[in-house]
């Protein structure tokens, strides 16, 4: 096993995902992807939990607001469109089958669990099953790695450039200023 990609996890980071999560997070490695102002928006989570429990989601997407915006895509049935474009599109189905393995090499680095060998999450690499998922996955492995994940965050209301984080007091913040 490597090591991690990651800074240790500090306890104010764990409080905000707690708050974000409304439980305390678990298994959490590192950050993987943050908000404008900092925040997590991804955590990466232990491929095997410390109550023993195989855990094959590495990339899990706490921020409300992205949440939100997901489970609004779910909602208005835009998984089926874009599971489409791995039937309608070759080279979407490909560049979605790398981001299966690049999924499960980031994962590989915290440990192999016989029980969840060659799952990696939202469906990947034929289906479309989860958008949070494939979302948090395109947003820890950034622009052009998963294709359907940078697809939903294309669509979704919601957007990395521009903070929405509900901290009492804190004002939206974006990455343009």
């Amino acid at each position: 096993m490597s090591s991690s990609p990651y800074p240790p996890v500090t306890d104010a980071e764990l409080a905000v995902l707690r708050g974000q999560l409304g439980r305390p997070a678990r298994g959490v490695v590192g950050i993987a992807a943050r908000c404008v102002c900092g925040n997590p928006t991804v955590v990466a989570t232990a491929p095997r939990l410390d109550d023993g429990t195989p855990f094959p989601t590495f990339y899990y997407l706490t921020h409300p607001a992205a949440t939100v915006a997901m489970s609004t895509l779910e909602a208005e049935h835009v998984m089926p469109e874009l599971a489409a474009a791995l039937d309608d599109d070759e080279s979407v189905a490909d560049a979605y089958r790398r981001a299966h393995e690049a999924y499960l090499t980031d994962r590989a680095v915290f440990g192999e669990v016989p029980e969840i060998d060659g799952i990696s999450a939202g469906g990947m690499p034929t289906r479309v099953k989860c958008l949070h998922a494939l979302a948090g996955h395109a947003l820890a492995a950034g622009p052009g790695v998963n294709p359907v994940g940078d697809a939903a965050l294309a669509r979704s209301a919601w957007s990395p450039k521009r903070c929405e984080c509900a901290e009492p007091g804190a004002s939206a913040r974006s990455a343009a200023g």
